[in-house]
């Protein structure tokens, strides 16, 4: 988890997104792809969490941004 790289951008429902699910993207001008497509970033949710949840707070203790 080292390697995840500070400053890229979070949203739970992108446009054009009918459900809510964690998406990512390492800069502004890259599409929001679903962070199942990041195995390197994604972490395991305990139950009862929203998928992605775990990622989220991860990510969001290394300066990435929640849009």
């Amino acid at each position: 988890m080292s390697d995840i790289p500070n400053g890229g951008q979070m949203t739970w429902r992108p446009p054009g997104a009918t459900e809510p699910a964690l998406h990512l993207r390492l800069s502004p001008s890259e599409p929001w792809r679903s962070f199942k497509e990041f195995p390197e970033y994604a972490l395991n949710d305990p139950p009862g969490f929203s998928e992605g949840y775990a990622t989220f707070l991860n990510l969001l203790k290394r300066n990435w941004q929640s849009l």
